[in-house]
């Protein structure tokens, strides 16, 4: 099964993906194994500078979380871009985490994580939206209110 036109799905959309994100400490954005591409935890930052900063439900509406998790699939993409070459290769995202910094009552959880499956969903097609994983968690490195997990299935 070839995967839908990612490139063209891009254009079309007058999505432009930011440059690849480079790491804030010891690891790599991505290692492959496999037909299985593993990147590294996505923030909503370009280059080393945070879009948004906070925690949702607190400093940061939901509104705004759902756009720094779509931020951060951005990146997640630019960085299997980095990788792979053309997205066309990716054959289908296996897992998408969205981990969300958060009060304790909060509970809009999935409204925040639709910024990264809905992005995905226009690049990719509804035939390709993933299983996911939403957490809220206390806190995000450098005080970000959002982290993606994205590992894509890529055709050799």
């Amino acid at each position: 099964m070839v995967a839908r036109n990612a490139e063209a799905r891009l254009q079309e959309l007058a999505i432009a993906l930011p440059p690849p994100p480079t790491p804030f400490g010891a690891y790599v954005e991505a290692i492959q194994c496999g037909s299985l591409l593993f990147l590294s935890g996505m923030l909503p930052v370009v280059g080393h500078d945070p879009i948004f900063l906070g925690r949702v439900g607190e400093e940061l509406a939901v509104l705004q979380g759902y756009d720094a998790a779509r931020t951060a699939c951005l990146s997640g993409l630019a960085a299997a871009r980095s990788h792979l070459g053309p997205l066309n290769r990716i054959r289908s995202i296996a897992k998408l985490g969205v981990y969300i910094a958060a009060p304790g009552d909060f509970r809009e959880h999935p409204k925040v994580a639709d910024g990264a499956s809905e992005l995905l969903r226009d690049v990719f097609g509804a035939e390709r939206v993933p299983p996911r994983v939403v957490l809220g968690v206390s806190s995000i490195p450098l005080g970000m209110p959002v982290e993606i997990e994205l590992v894509l299935e890529i055709e050799p």
